[in-house]
């Protein structure tokens, strides 16, 4: 938990600007410990979940089962999956990093497959007329003209981890949730709480921003195309 804020008692507004200067270190922290959380769950969750939406392409058969088990895992109640990752994970960062991957998959393999699906199938064609054999078409073709729709997953799962980091707040690494329900506690001290969720509220805005500009620039073609 969070040592004590300074705060004044006086009134309870819903934001202060005495409350953010008097705890502008606590909060900075709080801040980079849930946008490192959110950038290290994307990041991992999309190097698992590509290779997995290429192993269903591939195999068509594993497209129904891998897209149902990554739909169950993000079904499961977070204080389900966390006493599932417990015994194994123990309780700590860890097991959180980990809890947050598994429900960012089903966005991205998703999205991901979609987009190589919609590749159409005279560019393989053409690929394969000219001698590409799968890899090479996957790599130089299909990820390529797959790009936009993984992008969206990548978007998608980024803006829910964002909310999905405040569950951290059960074992001390929940990011910015750790100052929300450390405003409960504080006799439902309203600047705490709503600046804080204004906070996560402007990451979630701020990253998708920075992956939609990434994506414009990683896809040119697409916007010739429109």
């Amino acid at each position: 938990m969070p040592p004590p804020l300074a705060y004044a008692t006086s009134s309870n507004p819903w934001f202060s600007w005495s409350y953010v200067t008097d705890n502008f270190s606590t909060i900075a922290s709080a801040l980079q410990q849930h946008t490192l959380l959110t950038v290290e769950t994307v990041l991992l969750a999309t190097a698992v979940a590509v290779p997995l939406a290429v192993l269903a392409y591939w195999v068509r058969p594993l497209a129904g089962p891998i897209l149902g088990v990554s739909a169950v895992l993000y079904t499961i109640p977070s204080l389900a999956l966390f006493a599932l990752l417990t015994p194994v994970l123990g309780i700590g960062r860890t097991m959180v990093l980990a809890g947050l991957v598994l429900y960012a998959l089903l966005m991205v393999i998703r999205n991901a497959l979609t987009g190589l699906l919609a590749v159409p199938e005279d560019v393989r064609e053409a690929a394969r007329g000219v001698g590409y054999g799968r890899w090479r078409q996957l790599v130089r073709i299909e990820l390529p003209l797959a790009l936009p729709g993984i992008i969206t997953g990548v978007r998608l799962a980024t803006v829910s981890t964002v909310a999905l980091v405040t569950i951290g707040v059960l074992n001390g690494n929940g990011g910015l949730g750790q100052l929300i329900m450390a405003g409960f506690q504080n006799g439902f001290y309203r600047a705490e709480i709503a600046t804080n969720t204004l906070l996560c509220v402007a990451l979630g805005l701020v990253l998708d921003l920075i992956l939609a500009s990434l994506g414009r620039l990683a896809t040119p073609w697409a916007r010739r195309a429109r």
